[in-house]
């Protein structure tokens, strides 16, 4: 540990972040916060600071960041309302594992606690939705923090990390020694694997007969994409991944079944529902993947691999488990299995992808179906682009239709559903990989949440195309709406939208329209010739459902696969109530 000389608490903030490897981030002035700005200004040789139009897009930023590089985001605001401002980012990185450092400006420390302007009480605010968050309460302690904090937001399952900075403290000056390390053991995020424990994973493998790898968005937080495809293809077991794990393993190869759940695939779900061993891997059972718990994979026995203990047994019991290093704990399974030949099970696979494949049938003359754009956009990049999405239909149809193989490619909120993530997402992916082509496939509703980040597109002239899927609804709401309201659409239309290409070029970028499917190709070619920035609005089927659909509350097996088979259900639910209900009442 070096002796320093004297510095600002706000310096001191800088050379902890420049010394963590941090060269940009992101963030929005305001007055408590002035002393770390002016830091960072003065060190704008050493690290670069990105100034947002809104705090929710400096944290999403952040986040896109951090998803793509594998790297921890971090991104700067004001006190008040500008802390406030990024709680939902900071819930969205909590949900999906997303190493984030938020360092919020406070009133001075003299002042807490009297409702002085633009206070609030962040930690408190913030400590259900954070890994662990700090309020800085000495000088002497603020450098270490700001270490710990990194050393947690990374470490073990990734988090968000908030630091709660007082103007008195980031202004004050002291002698303070910067430490090299953080002085949390590591240990205390990642535990030593059970070598029982995966023993008696190997011995569940060498007797299964239709054994199914479950994994998730743990193996990218992990890097573990390798050492998964390794363990794979040794042991010859089919793949399927969640939504957060898309890219995990590569989807061109045989072995992959397609993605799990709610808007899972048909081979998926079924394979899901009777394999014999499942065996999940950086995944955690959540509600989108287990449909209905009392009948979820009824068959099999069960495997968990992860490094959170709070994930294990939390939703679904399990025969076998182990905490650790997923790459230390797959290298070692891996070892101990051998090959099997599973052709029955893949016949049976491939039967069921064959009965019920993910496809659709666009009309070369009637309105454009969002999947034949998504399709579009996959053909046009070869897959070598970096996707992000906001939240609805257009997620889970590129999610169905883009396939990615390689991790880091796919960008979406899942835990939280944020709309409004994936624009900013994309701009700090941007941020990330200058080079690629960074696409925003939108809503119109979840554009218009953060689209005045369209000024920090234009001014460091990001390669950002945002294709919005514009069906003048919330969709995904809508289809509840459709299937389950008798269509009465409180609150998911959208009447009144602001003309996307005219948009475009009130921020000096360039604009793009499509109605038809020659078009739709005739643009997208057009948009991505180039490095510039642009929208894309195709004009897509209002009337469109996402399927598979596992209506809630159902198991994975009974999938609803057609908007005809979904109205039919709702249709006989609704019967069969009535006929309940004529019989002397609720049954």
């Amino acid at each position: 540990m070096a002796k320093n000389k004297l510095k600002t608490g706000a310096q001191m903030v800088v050379d902890v972040l420049v010394d963590e490897g941090v060269d940009i981030l992101w963030g929005l002035t305001g007055g408590a916060i002035l002393p770390v700005f002016d830091a960072l200004y003065q060190n704008s040789d050493r690290i670069r600071l990105i100034d947002t139009r809104h705090e929710q897009g400096a944290i999403h930023m952040a986040e896109g960041y951090a998803k793509s590089t594998g790297k921890v985001g971090v991104c700067v605001v004001t006190s008040g309302p500008g802390a406030t401002n990024i709680v939902t980012g900071l819930t969205d990185a909590y949900m999906d594992s997303v190493p984030i450092v938020a360092i919020t400006g406070q009133v001075p420390s003299h002042l807490i606690g009297t409702d002085a302007f633009q206070e609030a009480d962040v930690v408190g605010i913030t400590r259900s939705c954070t890994k662990h968050n700090f309020l800085v309460k000495n000088i002497q302690e603020l450098p270490q923090i700001m270490r710990d904090a990194f050393f947690i937001a990374r470490s073990g399952r990734p988090g968000p990390v908030l630091v709660d900075i007082p103007k008195d403290i980031a202004a004050a000056s002291a002698e303070v020694a910067i430490p090299k390390h953080s002085s949390i053991p590591l240990s205390k995020f990642v535990p030593t694997p059970d070598l029982h424990q995966i023993e008696k994973m190997a011995e569940l493998i060498k007797n299964a007969k239709k054994p199914l790898i479950y994994a998730g968005g743990g193996v990218i937080n992990a890097n573990a994409s390798d050492a998964l495809y390794k363990f794979a293809r040794k042991t010859n077991i089919p793949v399927t991944l969640t939504l957060m794990g898309l890219g995990a393993y590569p989807a061109g190869d045989r072995q992959f079944i397609d993605m799990l759940g709610m808007h899972g695939s048909y081979r998926a779900n079924l394979a899901l529902t009777y394999c014999d061993l499942l065996i999940a891997i950086g995944s955690r059972f959540d509600d989108r993947v287990t449909g209905k718990l009392s009948e979820f994979s009824p068959h099999s026995k069960k495997i968990h691999i992860d490094v959170d203990p709070t994930s294990i047994g939390k939703n679904v019991k399990v025969d076998a488990h182990t905490l650790g290093d997923m790459n230390s704990i797959l290298s070692t399974l891996t070892k101990m299995v051998g090959s099997q030949d599973y052709e029955p099970w893949y016949e049976e696979l491939d039967a069921w992808h064959k009965k019920h494949p993910l496809a659709y049938q666009q009309d070369p003359n009637g309105k454009v179906l969002p999947q034949f754009a998504v399709d579009e956009i996959y053909r046009l990049t070869k897959g070598d682009a970096i996707i992000t999405t906001e939240v609805g239909q257009h997620q889970m149809w590129a999610a169905q239709f883009y396939k990615f193989n390689k991790a880091r490619r796919w960008i979406t909120s899942g835990g939280l559903g944020t709309m409004g993530f994936g624009f900013p997402a994309a701009i700090g992916a941007a941020f990330g990989f200058p080079d690629a082509t960074v696409i925003d496939i939108a809503g119109d509703g979840s554009f218009q949440m953060t689209m005045q980040e369209l000024a920090v597109v234009k001014e460091h002239n990001l390669n950002v195309k945002v294709v919005v899927l514009n069906n003048k609804f919330l969709g995904m709401v809508k289809q509840w709406q459709d299937l389950f309201f008798d269509k009465r659409y409180a609150s998911t239309s959208i009447p009144v939208q602001p003309d996307f290409v005219k948009l475009a070029e009130c921020y000096g970028l360039k604009g793009y329209r499509a109605d038809t499917p020659k078009d739709t190709t005739k643009v997208l070619e057009e948009a991505f010739k180039s490095k510039d920035p642009c929208i894309v609005e195709i004009v897509v089927d209002e009337e469109e459902h996402v399927y598979p659909m596992v209506p809630a509350g159902a198991a994975n097996k009974d999938m609803v696969l057609s908007k005809e088979e979904d109205r039919a259900r709702v249709m006989a639910a609704v019967k069969t109530k009535a006929k309940t209900h004529g019989k002397g009442g609720r049954k």
